[in-house]
């Protein structure tokens, strides 16, 4: 029962976050909708710190599994980018067809 519980607010979290980012990206400035994926990026410069060597020198194989461990945490990053993009989509439409719009009149 517990696990149900949390596997339903993990779920609501993970919603409210996908809610919260497209409805960030859809405002007119560009701005509101690359704060979760900037706060996201920050969070993941946290994973590799987490990695230790235990006082020996670092080898190639564990700078590979660092950047292993930052490119895994920085995949919700890449889904807000994502979301961002799509949901930008609708303004760069606009933009454009505004700019053809003003041309014709000069024409």
């Amino acid at each position: 029962m517990r696990i149900a519980h949390n596997l339903l607010m993990l779920v609501l979290l993970i919603a409210l976050i996908v809610w919260l980012q497209m409805f960030l990206s859809r405002r007119e400035s560009r701005w509101p909708g690359l704060l979760l994926p900037f706060l996201s990026f920050l969070y993941s410069l946290l994973y590799p710190l987490n990695y230790s060597t235990f006082g020996r020198e670092a080898t190639f194989v564990d700078l590979m599994k660092i950047l292993l461990i930052w490119l895994i945490a920085n995949a919700p990053t890449a889904i807000l980018l994502a979301i961002y993009s799509g949901c930008r989509e609708k303004h760069r439409r606009r933009r454009q067809l505004d700019k053809m719009s003003a041309h014709d009149l000069d024409g």
